[in-house]
C-alpha cells in the first residue's frame, strides 16, 4: 500500500525530473505540468538528488539556476527533502545487487521504499525493480 496524503498518491521525484526542466530538455513541458498540477505536499526529493542537481548545475556554470530551483521549489509550502539514516544506508548494497542499480538509483529506491512513495523518473533502470517508476506524462 502506498502512502497517501489526503487520498492522493505521494511521489519521489528523481534527479532527472528536475534536470529535464532546468536544462529545458525534451520532456520539460510534462515536468512543468506535473509541478504545476500537483500540490507540493505530495512531492518529495531525496537529499542525494537535491545535492546532485546542485553539483550538475554548478559544473555547467549555471549556479543561478540552482538558486532559482531552491527558491521556486522549496519556498513556502514547498517540496520536502528526504534522506536516509545510517541503518538505511546498509540496505543500499542489497538493493543495488538485487536490481543491478548503481549507487544513486539504489539510494532513490531505498528512499521511495522507506517512505512508501511512488517514484517519478525517466531512468529505465527502475523498470527492473519491484517498485517500477512513472513518467510525468502518465500522472
Amino acid at each position: 500500500m502506498r502512502r497517501v496524503s489526503g487520498g492522493t498518491e505521494v511521489y519521489l521525484l528523481d534527479t532527472n525530473i528536475f534536470l529535464e526542466l532546468l536544462l529545458k530538455q525534451d520532456e520539460s513541458a510534462s515536468v512543468q505540468a506535473l509541478l504545476s498540477n500537483k500540490n507540493p505536499d505530495v512531492l518529495h526529493i531525496s537529499d542525494l538528488a537535491f545535492h546532485s542537481i546542485g553539483i550538475i548545475l554548478y559544473q555547467k556554470h549555471s549556479a543561478h539556476l540552482f538558486s532559482l530551483f531552491v527558491r521556486d521549489l522549496f519556498g513556502e509550502g514547498g517540496i520536502t527533502i528526504l534522506g536516509l539514516d545510517s541503518e538505511d544506508m546498509l540496505r543500499l548494497e542489497h538493493v543495488a545487487a538485487a536490481f543491478q542499480l548503481d549507487f544513486d538509483d539504489a539510494y532513490q529506491y531505498v528512499v521511495a521504499e522507506k517512505f512508501d512513495l511512488m517514484l517519478i523518473s525517466f531512468d529505465t533502470d527502475f523498470d527492473r525493480t519491484d517498485r517500477n517508476r512513472i513518467i510525468p506524462a502518465n500522472i
